[in-house]
């Protein structure tokens, strides 16, 4: 299975930027499901300095500059992957492994753990607050699978949770969110994350697509799919195992990643500073197409 991803972001400013730096991560990661066959990034206007290196988790960074005066900033990355269904692949459904077990694996000093260590702290935006700690315990009762826990996690934050788009920002607490029980992809990430983390388990924040599929008979509009976040679990024997409790469901084909870190702060599709005095405004256009 093929797919082609644009993803077009436009920043207009209300008074000419003479100078600005920006960090663009939207190259799609070629992982053990997926595999990136190119990725194009186009720059309005074009850049005086343009470098491409990878992050500390191995995901795909452009670095760019604009030195010289303009009103409008276009960021253009055009993608193509290849959906792929690895061979002689555990099902994490089978891995019986308990939550307990995987505490204490993790809490020992192996090599081959090292690299999960790192998702277990939490960060300014996978805080747990006590009713985040209460709300995860119910998921983690004793002896229960850590997959079997992870998924009734992800399938309570979909129940229990309403997706409103525009009641939070990127900086609202997770404590907010919690109480009012309600927020975006983004928000449901970081608290399934905050959860795992507060019982002591790995979890990493994914960043990527999901694939909109319109009802038959309607034609897809270009544009109308969106930046999409979920969360991944380590277990051991069966790797990181994803999950979407926006949608309810463990990512497959519809899903397309990008990259992964400790929260949204490490994978921000685009970043950067400016220099002018203006306010700005931002479009941002998605269109993830399956190719024949």
């Amino acid at each position: 299975m093929y797919h082609r991803v644009i993803h077009i972001t436009d920043y207009i400013y209300e008074v000419p930027v003479s100078l600005c730096h920006n960090i663009v991560r939207l190259i799609p990661r070629s992982t053990n499901k997926q595999f990136c066959k190119k990725s194009v990034v186009s720059i309005n206007p074009e850049p005086d300095v343009l470098l491409e290196y990878e992050d500390f988790y191995g995901n795909r960074l452009v670095y760019f500059t604009i030195e010289k005066e303009h009103k409008k900033l276009s960021v253009r990355v055009t993608s193509e992957i290849e959906k792929l269904s690895p061979s002689n692949e555990q099902l994490p459904q089978n891995n019986r492994i308990t939550w307990e077990e995987v505490c204490r694996l993790t809490s020992t000093i192996t090599p081959e753990l090292t690299e999960v260590k790192q998702f277990i702290a939490a960060t300014p935006m996978t805080m747990a607050d006590e009713a985040i700690v209460a709300y995860a315990i119910t998921s983690f009762t004793p002896g229960r699978s850590l997959f079997e826990a992870s998924k009734n996690l992800m399938q309570r934050i979909f129940a229990d949770f309403k997706f409103q788009s525009g009641f939070t920002t990127i900086s609202t607490p997770l404590s907010l969110v919690m109480k009012e029980r309600k927020g975006v992809c983004q928000d449901f990430a970081h608290l399934a994350i905050a959860c795992l983390r507060s019982m002591g388990l790995p979890a990493r924040y994914m960043s990527g697509y999901i694939e909109t599929i319109p009802p038959p008979g309607v034609e897809k509009l270009v544009g109308v799919d969106a930046s999409h976040a979920w969360f991944a679990v380590y277990i051991p024997g069966a790797g990181w195992v994803d999950f979407d409790p926006t949608n309810n469901l463990l990512p497959s084909d519809q899903h397309i990643t990008i990259g992964w870190g400790r929260d949204y702060a490490d994978i921000t599709p685009l970043r950067g500073v400016i220099m002018s005095s203006g306010r700005h405004e931002l479009k941002v256009s998605v269109d993830v197409r399956r190719l024949s």
